[in-house]
Formats: structure tokens, C-alpha cells, sequence
């Protein structure tokens, strides 16, 4: 009985380890403070108050090595941003109601296996109340497909390299940044050849890395642009108003079994990458557009705007 008292006020990461039928690997978020209207009385409406969130999450295991990847894994940012999902949804009068949609948000990654979601409201009294919920993808949930609720739908934009050296491109950025649509950066390869190797896949590595020279160039002129290279870190960016500059050799040699475009394709690359992106369009500045799976639109160099 003193074990079950003990693992009933415990953290959920001891009533996980304690209740997984074999070794399990977790990941947690604790002490994690939001202020929120939320309540069913009617002192509550109106007024926000501060409630604490404590997650672990059983995941599955990884086969094979992780190689430091960070798309291999369930980041914490998707256990916050199930929360913030939430929250923001709607006004919620349960805990009980927000603890079961968080963890049938989390349970909708695919890495995720077991959910123990804890929620205590901090100003309601001299302590903590609170609810704790334990739920499994074996539990039959109702695993809504949220993907479009949460899909970002970025503008992917291609930059010629008369693009990156113009002298719109502050304005340019500007413009993007204070667009609520977040925006996505490709460039094009420099205009002197890169070297050329005898096997094809040396090649293309040498390509793609000139495309990634390029994109830290473009970072270079603008330190609001941000160089990233994993679908975790663009997910990221476009949730949370970063400029980002795609570095290509990632995600294209992952893909490799698809047949992407090779690197010296930098519009059908670009086209390609906004089709991955579910973008809601490619902007090509300085370049001969190319059809693709997204809207696509040109714009001359000396245009003001890009939105």
C-alpha cells in the first residue's frame, strides 16, 4: 500500500517506469507553467490563472543507431506545442478535457507509444490540484488526424544569385518577416563551377554543398536568416517566425530512394522541396519558373516586394 500511496504523488516518470510491462525509453517535460483562462466555475471566467504540466512519454525505440539525428527522434517540441495546441483551441472548463486532447496529440507521433499527462492548477488554493491521465495508443483513442491543423503551409522563395547580391533583399526580408505566412529561403548555386569528381555520388555531394556555400552566404547578408538542414529545425522555424534558409544535403540524401532533383536542378530542387513542404506557394526571384506540385510564382529582381 505505502508503494502505491508513494507512486500515486510521484512524478509521472516513476509511475511510468513503474508500470511499463519491460525497459522503455521516455522522454519528459517538467514543471512546465502556462497561463490560461480555464475553469467551470464562474469565478474563474475571465481571469487567468497558472497551471503546471509534468509529461513523460514511452517511445518507441530507435532501431539501429541514432546518429545524432534529430528527425529520428520525438522532440520536446512537440510535446509543448501539443500544449500550446490545446490552449489555444478553444476555452477548456476540465483539466480532465485538456489532459485527454494533449495526450491524443501526443500519441499522434508515431514514436510515441504511452502518455502520462499530469495537469494542477497553482492558484485555485494553498496548494496544487490537479489530474493525472495515463493513456496508450493500445486504448482504442480516437487519433483525430490533426496534420492540417498543425501544418504550417510556408512560401517557399528561390533566390538567383542576382537576388542575394541585390539591394531589394533587406526589403525583401522585411517583408516576409512581417508576414504572418512563414517563409522559407532556397538560393541557387554560385555562378563559378564547383569541382567535378569521377563517381556520380561524390558529385552530387559536391553540388549540394555549393548550394549550402550559397545559403550561408544569403546568412551572411541578412542575421535574420537562419541556416537550417533538418525537417525538425524547419518545423521549428516556420512555427515560430524564423527566416529560414534551407541547407540541402540532408533531407535530398535522406530522400534519395524518391529521386529528388539533383542539386544543378535548383528550380525543379526548389519545386520539389515545396511540394515536401506542403508549401501554399514557390516564389522564383531572377529565375525561369518551373511548373510544380505547388503555385508557382516569378518575380523580377527589381520588384519592391515579395509578399
Amino acid at each position: 500500500m505505502s508503494d502505491e500511496i508513494h507512486l500515486a504523488f510521484a512524478h509521472p516518470d516513476e509511475r511510468a517506469a513503474a508500470t511499463a510491462d519491460g525497459p522503455r525509453d521516455r522522454i519528459s517535460l517538467r514543471d512546465h507553467v502556462v497561463e490560461v483562462e480555464i475553469g467551470a466555475f464562474q469565478a474563474e471566467r475571465g481571469v487567468r490563472q497558472r497551471i503546471r504540466f509534468n509529461i513523460v512519454v514511452e517511445v518507441r525505440r530507435i532501431e539501429g543507431p541514432v546518429d545524432d539525428d534529430v528527425d529520428r527522434i520525438l522532440s520536446y517540441d512537440r510535446v509543448t506545442e501539443a500544449i500550446a495546441a490545446e490552449i489555444g483551441a478553444e476555452r477548456i472548463n476540465l483539466l480532465e478535457t485538456l489532459a485527454e486532447r494533449v495526450a491524443e496529440r501526443i500519441l499522434m507521433e508515431p514514436q510515441a507509444m504511452r502518455a502520462f499527462v499530469r495537469i494542477e492548477k497553482l492558484d485555485r488554493g494553498p496548494g496544487a490540484l490537479g489530474v493525472e491521465i495515463v493513456r496508450s495508443r493500445r486504448d482504442g483513442l480516437r487519433l483525430v488526424d490533426r496534420a492540417e491543423d498543425r501544418a504550417p503551409h510556408p512560401r517557399v522563395v528561390l533566390l538567383s544569385q542576382e537576388a542575394v547580391a541585390s539591394e531589394h533583399l533587406t526589403a525583401w526580408i522585411d517583408g516576409l518577416a512581417a508576414d504572418p505566412v512563414p517563409a522559407i529561403l532556397c538560393v541557387c548555386p554560385p555562378e563559378v563551377a564547383a569541382p567535378v569528381a569521377a563517381a556520380s555520388m561524390a558529385q552530387r555531394r559536391i553540388d549540394l554543398l555549393a548550394l549550402e556555400q550559397a545559403a550561408w552566404v544569403l546568412a551572411g547578408r541578412d542575421r535574420r536568416c537562419v541556416v537550417v538542414e533538418t525537417a525538425t529545425e524547419l518545423d521549428w522555424g516556420m512555427k515560430n517566425g524564423q527566416i529560414s534558409v534551407w541547407a540541402p544535403s540532408k533531407l535530398v540524401l535522406d530522400m534519395a530512394h524518391a529521386h529528388p532533383p539533383g542539386p544543378g536542378e535548383p528550380v525543379a530542387l526548389a519545386g520539389w522541396f515545396a511540394g515536401q513542404m506542403a508549401a501554399r506557394e514557390l516564389v522564383c526571384v531572377g529565375v525561369t519558373a518551373l511548373a510544380a506540385d505547388v503555385p508557382v510564382r516569378a518575380v523580377d529582381v527589381a520588384a519592391a516586394s515579395l509578399v
